[in-house]
């Protein structure tokens, strides 16, 4: 007990010094692991996210030479020359779908339209002919 309240205080400033110096190098690592996956990234053509929220396609970046500005196009005949460190991200789009997931998309399209002409399944929205009848609009049903 006599060495706790002794030496108690520099123990815990101890402990609290290598969590603070692991930290910092955690820290550090993850920053440049994503700072070479953006430069791996950012290849000519890539649409990118600039710091001031423009949008545009890389036209050329050097990640090597961090110092040399990046041409960025943000329209037809647009050309930006921009900081390298003022692309802020690159932008995937989410609605690109690989040709497998195409190719099953359009199978399971194919299933569905096949289920809805055999009468398995309800369509989607109903067929709409020349006139609307203001009873189905409304959700009640005629009788003949």
């Amino acid at each position: 007990m006599d060495f706790l309240s002794q030496y108690g205080l520099l123990l815990l400033l101890a402990v609290l010094l290598v969590f603070m110096f692991w930290s910092s190098r955690r820290r550090t690592q993850r920053m440049k692991a994503e700072q070479e996956k953006k430069a791996r990234e950012t290849v000519p053509g890539a649409e990118v996210l600039l710091q001031g929220g423009l949008y545009g396609k890389v036209v050329s970046y050097d990640p090597e030479n961090l110092d040399q500005p990046a041409l960025i196009q943000v329209a037809p005949g647009v050309e930006l020359k921009v900081h390298s460190q003022a692309i802020l991200r690159v932008v995937t789009p989410s609605d690109i779908l690989s040709e497998e997931e195409f190719l099953a998309a359009e199978e399971h399209q194919a299933e569905y339209a096949a289920d809805v002409t055999e009468g398995y399944i309800a369509p989607i929205e109903p067929e709409v002919s020349g006139e609307k009848n203001s009873d189905t609009e409304q959700g009640k049903k005629t009788e003949d």
